[in-house]
C-alpha cells in the first residue's frame, strides 16, 4: 500500500507536529532535505519515528526533530532509513506538510 496513516507520539516535532497528531504517509524514494518523514534509525530498527530530513548521510539520511530541546534524533541514534514521506496532517486540523 503506497499510503498509510501514522500517529505522532512525543514532543520532538513540536511545533510542526504535536503528540497525538494523525498524519498521512506516502511510501516514496523521492526524499529531499526539509521533508518530514517516517523512518527507522539503523541503531534502533524496531522504532518508527517522525522527523525532518536534514541531509543525505552515506547511504541513509540524517534526521532532526523540530524541537531543539529534544535530542532523540540522528544526534543520538545516527543514520536512518526513510520509510515514507509525511504529506498531510488530518487530525486535529488538516494541514499540508511543507518544507522548511
Amino acid at each position: 500500500m503506497p499510503w498509510y496513516p501514522a500517529l505522532v507520539r512525543g514532543p520532538s516535532m513540536t511545533p510542526t507536529l504535536r503528540d497525538g497528531d494523525a498524519v498521512l504517509v506516502r511510501r516514496t524514494a523521492r526524499i529531499r532535505p526539509g521533508d518530514v518523514v517516517v523512518a527507522r534509525f539503523r541503531s534502533r530498527p524496531s522504532l518508527l519515528v517522525v522527523k525532518r530530513v536534514a541531509r543525505p548521510e552515506g547511504t541513509g539520511w540524517w534526521l532532526v526533530g523540530d524541537n531543539e530541546f529534544v535530542t532523540d534524533d540522528s544526534r543520538a541514534y545516527g543514520v536512518a532509513d526513510v520509510v515514507g514521506k509525511v504529506v498531510l496532517r488530518w487530525w486535529p486540523r488538516p494541514a499540508v506538510m511543507r518544507r522548511r
